[in-house]
């Protein structure tokens, strides 16, 4: 599977589940805890959160 593709499946995942899609690209580490923290305080700043981190 090439990158974009892997990018793009990670970004769909994030919009769907924030923290899955995170945990994806990067395993269970700071970035995931964040997400998650961001998620259980509102929805949008989770993807926003993920979207912004998957795609940097």
């Amino acid at each position: 599977m090439s990158d974009t593709t892997a990018t793009c499946i990670d970004i769909i995942l994030a919009i769907i589940l924030p923290p899955l899609g995170v945990f994806f690209k990067f395993g269970c580490g700071a970035e995931f805890w964040i997400c998650l923290l961001l998620t259980f305080f509102g929805y949008l700043p989770g993807i926003i959160y993920a979207v912004w981190v998957i795609t940097k």
